[in-house]
């Protein structure tokens, strides 16, 4: 892949204003398919979850599936879109490889939801209005599995393998209108919106909205036109980011790769490109295609969707609360000040929160958990925190172990190494791997003489009221013995032995 040559971020945005557009495509937990009876399961066996219909054997017919329906309107509504009084299915025609019938059945110009809008906000407490141009149902196509490569990319590979498990899955796909005046916010903006997103749809209980499992998956069109200028920039489409951080990444580096061309003269090119996560960059996909190219036209084997507005108005009695009072709700509750609770909302953190102090962990405590350790180890693996696989029972019984005093915060952040790594659980590893905080006496006093022979002063100090000192025996004990030494006996222990 060649390497793209990038402007300086600040000096892009003084040159460019920056215009983004997001389509987040929603997979639903329905028990079955959008137009057919298969398993919608993650995770089977490939191609064991496919009929006539889903690989468009012909004469097949496909039936929407009601839940679907259903389940598209409460994002409709919860996004606070109109919803339609009656929409149609259309085949979108397109070289699909990965959908046997090749065309997509989409809704075009009649979706189930539209004109929305959303007040998103970003790290910095700023908030944004995001309209929404549309919610349409559609189905999802089969996944690609690149074999023979060093990178498990299509480029150098030998050959490619398709399951069509996923193919004909529902998805609901949410578009906005361009945003404007983010500036320099824009790529905050643009993961903050879809992590909007995800609390909205998890909320509702219509996805389960795991982006590492393509739940929730995010194109993200940027464009740049000169200050002052009407007409709007050609836009390029980076598809399919699965993380928070990668939507915010991509975003950034499209600026930076757009302006420097637009600064030579060069013209954008409209197309999809792809993100390499491994490199930080994108690359050339495809040329963008325009609805027209797409050759649309009303699906004849399905009847149009109309829901009564008494349906529609029962589903919206029974949305739960708006991320917005939930957020407000839960602050209370858990007594966090503006900045520890905007942590936790920018980094997606709440229903992890939430589950770890339903579990009996305190607020602080599984704040501080999620928010530092975790956080820590999701960067250096280049991942999203909400990623790890953890959940908030086990952090909750960590932090248990610590206020019992069984660990201390060292032993803590050695134990979770080990529940990541798939060992069990926190109570599991610590058991197993002996990792308990030793409080026996006669251990601790055999480090503490073993210490105090280098540093035969220290009691001395200790009697002269000079408390400072008993700092270094207890760090070479707790040295000695790999941090499960319990440091407030060991000072205790020192101590008595001044006094005596």
């Amino acid at each position: 892949m060649a390497k793209d040559e990038l402007m300086n971020y600040e000096k892009a945005l003084e040159q460019f204003e920056v215009v983004i557009g997001l389509e987040v495509h929603v997979e639903l937990n329905t028990n079955t398919k959008m137009f057919c009876g298969c398993r919608n399961e993650f995770g089977d066996e490939p191609n064991t979850n496919v009929c006539p219909i889903c690989i468009g054997l012909p004469g097949s017919l496909p039936a929407v599936n009601k839940r679907a329906v259903e389940s598209s309107i409460k994002i409709g509504l919860a996004l606070g879109c109109e919803i339609a009084p009656t929409g149609r299915f259309a085949r979108k025609n397109y070289f699909y490889p990965d959908l046997a019938k090749n065309f997509q059945t989409s809704q075009y110009d009649e979706p189930i939801a539209f004109e929305g809008a959303l007040e998103v906000e970003v790290p910095s407490g700023k908030s944004f209005t995001v309209q929404i141009e549309r919610a349409h149902m559609e189905e999802d196509a089969g996944k690609l599995t690149h074999v023979g490569g060093s990178t498990g990319r299509i480029q150098g590979a030998e050959y490619s393998l398709v399951d069509y498990n996923r193919a004909g899955v529902p998805l609901v796909e949410i578009v906005t209108k361009p945003v404007y005046g983010a500036g320099a916010e824009a790529p905050e903006l643009a993961a903050a919106y879809v992590r909007y997103i995800r609390e909205i749809v998890k909320g509702l209980g219509v996805s389960d909205a795991k982006m590492e499992r393509g739940n929730v998956r995010c194109d993200a069109n940027v464009s740049l036109r000169p200050h002052g200028q009407e007409k709007l920039g050609t836009r390029t489409e980076t598809k399919n980011v699965n993380s928070l951080r990668s939507i915010e990444r991509a975003v950034r580096y499209e600026i930076q790769r757009q302006a420097a061309l637009l600064a030579k003269g060069t013209a954008i090119v409209q197309e999809t490109r792809h993100w390499h996560e491994d490199k930080g960059a994108t690359s050339s996909g495809r040329p963008k295609s325009d609805a027209d190219d797409y050759r649309y036209f009303p699906e004849p084997d399905l009847v149009p969707v109309q829901p009564s507005k008494e349906w529609i108005e029962e589903l919206r009695a029974g949305l739960p609360e708006k991320p917005a009072e939930r957020r407000k709700r839960v602050q209370a509750e858990w007594g966090f000040a503006d900045l520890e609770f905007r942590d936790v909302v920018n980094a997606g953190l709440m229903d992890q929160i939430e589950e770890t102090v339903a579990a009996g962990a305190k607020p602080q405590a599984a704040r501080k958990w999620w928010t530092g350790e975790l956080a820590r180890i999701a960067n250096s693996q280049d991942k999203d925190v909400i990623d790890l696989e953890i959940s908030g029972a086990y952090v909750a019984e960590l932090a248990g172990l610590v206020d019992a005093g069984k660990i201390n915060d060292r032993l803590a952040r050695e134990v979770l190494t080990y529940v990541l790594a798939g060992e069990g659980s926190p109570a599991e590893v610590v058991a197993k791997r002996g990792l308990e905080v030793v409080s026996d006496d006669g251990a601790l006093i055999a480090a503490i003489e073993a210490a105090l022979e280098k540093q035969p002063d220290v009691l001395d100090a200790i009697r002269e009221g000079r408390m400072q000192a008993a700092g270094a025996v207890i760090g070479a004990v707790m040295q000695a013995m790999k941090g499960s030494a319990d440091a407030g006996r060991v000072r205790e222990l020192l101590i008595e032995m001044a006094n005596t």
